[in-house]
């Protein structure tokens, strides 16, 4: 069995779209996942599972979720290999950590849509890509920041969600 992260966007903000964490884990427990573990409210998972692929087991997760809560959740899946190269491979670890996150996308974007915007300035803000992913550095909150999901998700047509850096590191320890 393969060890995996999932992380999924949207669930228990602002009272909507709202999934205990102790009811997904037993969710997916019962779709065959093992060793699931969650992280904080916001739909962080870590689990095996015997499937080799990531988005196999992200159609499971949305199609259960979808069955049991009735409405959707994008989730994006990834092994924890590839968690641990995004970590190993942060372009802004010299920066504080506070202000460090990481946009995780479903999909690699094509690299027309990514050239289009790589370059843009968003000062005081800084971004950098990798295949799935854009690493942030945030100078004030992330909810002020123009480079949200919305904007990663609309220049690049792809299914974007972020996490803080501490999040991120979490889920490779857990």
């Amino acid at each position: 069995m393969t060890k995996y992260i999932a992380i999924l966007r949207g669930i228990n903000v602002g009272g909507n779209r709202k999934i205990l964490m102790a009811d997904l884990k037993n969710l997916l427990s019962q779709k065959g996942f093992k060793n699931v573990v969650t992280y904080i409210q916001s739909g962080n998972i870590t689990f095996n599972h015997c499937s080799e692929s990531s988005s196999a087991i992200e159609t499971i997760i949305i199609k259960a979720i979808k069955e049991y809560y009735d409405f959707d959740v994008p989730t994006i899946v990834m092994r924890t290999g590839a968690v641990q190269k995004i970590i190993e491979n942060n372009p802004f670890t010299e920066d504080d950590a506070s202000k460090l996150h990481v946009t995780f996308f479903n999909e690699q974007p094509d690299l027309d849509l990514i050239s289009k915007i790589k370059d843009l300035n968003f000062a005081p803000d800084k971004f950098q890509f990798t295949k799935k992913a854009v690493y942030l550095c945030i100078a004030d909150k992330y909810h002020k920041t123009k480079l949200s999901n919305a904007y990663f998700e609309k220049k690049l047509k792809v299914t974007a969600t972020t996490r803080n850096w501490k999040t991120v590191n979490k889920l490779l320890q857990i």
